[in-house]
């Protein structure tokens, strides 16, 4: 599994290019521009760029 800091640049394959705003126990939250979204782990969706 991947691990995550504030600041990382993702990609997210729904949402697109993003940046993490902030980090759960289980999840991360992501700004996409367009929207902000709490995607939650295993994180197979979201790549860290």
């Amino acid at each position: 599994m991947e691990i995550y800091a504030v600041g990382d640049r993702v990609t997210h394959d729904r949402f697109g290019l993003g940046r993490v705003i902030g980090i759960e126990p289980a999840a991360v939250l992501v700004d996409f521009g367009h929207e902000r979204a709490r995607v939650t782990s295993p994180f197979t969706r979201l790549s860290k760029l």
